[in-house]
């Protein structure tokens, strides 16, 4: 059952004089990455020549997540980026649906939403860095007129602040209506019966939504727009290539 207690994350471990300690977000995001990590190792250990079983599966998830990033990105920058964009997919999905099991999401700290938005904002100033170097980079903020340079610093600012804000309200609104069903029915179930059964059925639909289809979403909306900015940068440097 969720908590609403502590809207914010849950020391778990301190250490010394308590000056340094890791959080439940710490805690879950380190969880979850062993996990992946274990579940790729996993997935391709004695590989063959004729796929077969969880190879099958493996390379079914690798070849759509290139096919997908490919397709959004282009050839070129896709095939560079495919192997980070499916890594955080499956990080924030996994991540988003702890709510499932009980857990806290990750994705309910805004320092875990901001550090994953601005990773998703230094990969779009180095793409744009590298192809332009950081005199062009300067250059294309400013125009076509140098009045817009302040202008679009503002609008690379907001494409990270966005995305923290985007990730972190929607996981952590879902927990807290999450948390105010359960606290509501439990009280009316003791009220009732003096037993917890309707906080135990009735908020099945609100758990299909919040603890299932929510995270999907979020992860995918999360994905496809790191992939959008990156490519605009793309689109931006040939366009100049082609002048």
């Amino acid at each position: 059952m969720h908590d609403l207690a502590h809207l914010g994350p849950k020391k778990v471990f301190i250490f010394g004089d308590g000056s340094f300690y890791l959080t439940e977000t710490a805690v879950w995001g380190i969880i979850v990455a062993v996990i992946i990590l274990v579940l790729a190792l996993w997935s391709v250990r004695k590989m063959e020549r004729i796929p077969r079983g969880k190879q099958v599966v493996a390379e079914l998830v690798v070849t759509k997540t290139y096919d997908m990033v490919k397709q959004i990105m282009g050839k070129e920058v896709g095939e560079a980026f495919a192997p980070y964009m499916g890594t955080i997919f499956f990080f924030l999905l996994i991540s988003n649906m702890l709510g499932l099991f009980g857990f806290r999401p990750v994705t309910t700290d805004l320092n875990c939403t901001f550090a994953l938005a601005l990773t998703t904002f230094a990969l779009v100033q180095i793409t744009a860095i590298r192809y332009q170097g950081p005199v062009g980079r300067l250059k294309e903020l400013a125009s076509p007129m140098a009045w817009m340079f302040p202008i679009k610093i503002i609008e690379e600012v907001a494409r990270p602040l966005s995305l923290g804000f985007r990730l972190f309200g929607n996981i952590l609104g879902g927990l807290i209506v999450m948390s105010l069903v359960y606290s509501g029915l439990a009280s009316l179930s003791y009220k009732l019966v003096s037993l917890p059964i309707l906080d135990t059925i009735l908020p099945l639909p609100a758990n299909a939504f919040f603890d299932m289809f929510e995270p999907v979403l979020q992860a995918y909306i999360f994905t496809m727009l790191s992939m959008v900015y990156i490519a605009q940068e793309a689109i931006v440097i040939s366009a100049h290539k082609g002048e």
